[in-house]
């Protein structure tokens, strides 16, 4: 038009089209425009306008919208369209036993999906979550118990616990019991506490982890009683008190004029208490789970050991022969030791402690645990085993308030050495058997600390890197001669196992015969596979009855190549969830005065056999023994 002479203005629209603030950033095919949609139906709650149902609470009018309810709520679909009188035109249905402030929420919550609970107060809070439950609404009541689990403190934990076991909430419920467990004194004095109901009350009581002295469990009992108790009612949650743990003073000068526990029960505690090993107490501890408490965060400190310091510090990586461990003399006696008091009692089932392993030394150790220092119960007995470095221990759980770690051996001097020292309650599952852990993961890895103690390989522990595809003809296995020594691996601590996997080298047709040993000590072998007529190669799983093991030896027999046993990758136990091409046993090996060259490949086309071409490094060469610290 402009060559015509006609004058072309720009045209600048209101709002381009990309910018829109319904358009979302993304595809522009893609429409999203439910903020809008909620919004406009959250206008329709204040007001009557097309409402066909009213619900009074508290006397209190909600006008509202029966296919949106029935939309959104099985429930209200049931009550409204189910043929009942509330499914006629117009209908009013009064709800008994609900509070208005929290049936407002509610609506809002079914009209527009939001609800702001920050702004509630918390019986109205715990009332809209009584209503998400009777509604069915369980989106909504997962998220309300998520909300409440955040903001759990001494005055309202009771309240919300009563409610949560009320209606079967496990989630709520754990968290206040965890509340509950870790500001024990504080909640027993609150008011919330004398509200509990007596099923509450009785789960709250009853735990091990409910951290507080018997004394002030009592006291607060009996103030719930004069509350709330019957006759009945009172000889049952008196029954929860553990009176062996009170001192003879408590029980005489605290239980007995109270009148709530028959003088019969007093002398049976006393009686108990006085017969009884004091570990063998119903004694409670504090239980956090999953968290290191020989810290200084948690009060530990080491009373008894040479260089105190070091054991506590969390330095896994910096030391060596002079500094960086704690230590004791071993002695024949066991009355020296490395003793360690936690800031108080608590309930573990899990230690972790790291073995000085900067050579290839190992020591053999037992772990105790007490309440008072005289009584003294052993919770890991590694005193007949050899063991070095990381060591990952379980028991059955146990409250504590004193650890103590005894060395009994070490192969190159007279003295125990300690690095680090962690213990914790864990949930992770585990199995013992005869106090030894049954391994379930591979426990021969470098980073489970086994090692291979003899062997010839390019590399140190190539056996135990998990790499089972980068091997050829110079590297990525380890061997020993056949007739002449052996391939061991030694783990880090005894283990249950009752299987192996091994690859042997595969790079061409031969086959290998063997047998495996396992030892707990180095002197004592069991042997536990025995392929030694049979024709094997590459992957081998390999099952057999459950034995205690801390070293595995691995010798060959035959080769059908030449005199060199090769094994790529060994795992222990065979991780059979991991799918691996099976190779034989095939046929036995021919009989005596059969030619072997038949079954021999040809060589390769190259300057040298299987053998490591260069001299090798050998597994079972170590840095030189420190000097006695």
């Amino acid at each position: 038009l402009a060559h015509q002479g006609v004058s072309v203005h720009s045209y600048t629209p209101v709002e381009t089209f990309s910018s829109h603030p319904l358009r979302p950033l993304g595809s522009v095919s893609e429409i999203d425009h439910v903020d809008l949609l909620s919004e406009q139906l959250g206008a329709l709650i204040p007001g009557e306008e097309y409402s066909d149902v009213t619900f009074v609470v508290e006397q209190k009018r909600f006008p509202a919208h029966r296919v949106i309810l029935a939309a959104r709520c099985h429930y209200f679909r049931a009550l409204l369209y189910g043929g009942m009188k509330e499914s006629q035109p117009q209908a009013e249905v009064c709800l008994e036993e609900t509070r208005a402030e929290a049936f407002s929420m509610l609506l809002g919550y079914i009209y527009t999906g939001r609800v702001s609970l920050s702004a509630a107060r918390e019986e109205v809070l715990l009332d809209f979550l009584g209503l998400a439950h009777r509604y069915g609404l369980q989106l909504l009541e997962d998220s309300t118990s998520e909300f409440l689990r955040t903001i759990l403190n001494t005055h309202n934990v009771c309240l919300v616990f009563d409610v949560a076991t009320l209606y079967g909430l496990s989630a709520l419920s754990s968290a206040c019991c965890a509340y509950m467990d870790r500001h024990a004194p504080e909640v027993l004095a609150s008011d919330g506490f004398l509200s509990l109901s007596k099923a509450a009350l009785l789960t709250v009581v009853c735990r091990d982890s409910f951290a507080a002295s018997e004394k002030e469990i009592f006291q607060a009992l009996c103030r719930w009683c004069r509350q709330n108790g019957e006759a009945e009612a009172t000889q049952e949650v008196m029954s929860m008190v553990r009176l062996p743990l009170m001192t003879l003073t408590e029980m005489l000068n605290v239980v007995r004029p109270s009148g709530l526990v028959s003088p019969d029960d007093l002398l049976d505690a006393i009686k108990l208490r006085s017969e009884s090993r004091d570990m063998d107490l119903n004694y409670r501890g504090m239980l956090i789970p999953e968290e290191n408490i020989a810290t200084m965060k948690y009060g530990a400190q080491v009373v008894k050991g040479e260089l105190k310091s070091a054991l506590l510090d969390g330095d896994t990586q910096n030391y060596d022969l002079d500094h960086g461990f704690s230590r004791h003399p071993i002695e024949e006696d066991g009355r020296a030791g490395i003793q360690v008091k936690l800031g108080q009692a608590f309930i573990i089932n899990h230690i972790r402690i790291l073995l000085w392993d900067r050579d290839s030394r190992s020591y053999s150790y037992y772990i105790e645990v007490s309440m008072d220092e005289l009584d003294w119960v052993r919770v890991v007995d590694h005193s007949k085993f050899l063991c070095r470095s990381w060591q990952n221990l379980y028991f059955p759980p146990r409250v504590c308030r004193y650890v103590r770690i005894v060395g009994t051996h070490n192969t190159v001097n007279k003295v125990f050495h300690l690095v680090a020292f962690e213990c914790m309650f864990t949930q992770h599952p585990f199995t013992l058997e005869k106090g030894l852990l049954v391994a379930t993961e591979n426990v021969a890895t470098v980073s489970a600390c086994a090692s291979v103690i003899e062997g010839v390989s390019r590399s140190r522990n190539a056996l135990l890197n998990g790499d089972t595809r980068n091997y050829d003809w110079d590297s990525g296995y380890t061997c020993h001669q056949l007739g002449s020594g052996a391939i061991v691996i030694q783990l880090a601590q005894p283990y249950i196992i009752d299987s192996l996997r091994l690859l042997l080298w595969d790079c061409d047709e031969r086959s290998y015969s063997y047998y495996i040993e396992v030892s707990t000590d180095q002197q004592h072998w069991i042997k536990v596979v025995d392929r030694t007529k049979v024709a094997c190669r590459s992957w081998q799983t390999l099952k057999f009855d459950k034995h205690a093991a801390s070293f595995v030896r691995i010798v060959g027999t035959h080769n059908t190549a030449n005199e060199v046993f090769h094994c790529v990758h060994f795992e222990c136990p065979a991780q059979l969830d991991t799918e691996v091409k099976e190779g034989s046993p095939g046929n036995s090996w021919p009989e005596a005065g059969t030619s072997t060259q038949q079954l021999r490949p040809p060589r390769p086309a190259r300057s040298h056999s299987l053998l490591p071409s260069q001299t090798p490094s050998s597994s079972s060469s170590s840095s030189s023994s420190p000097a006695q610290h």
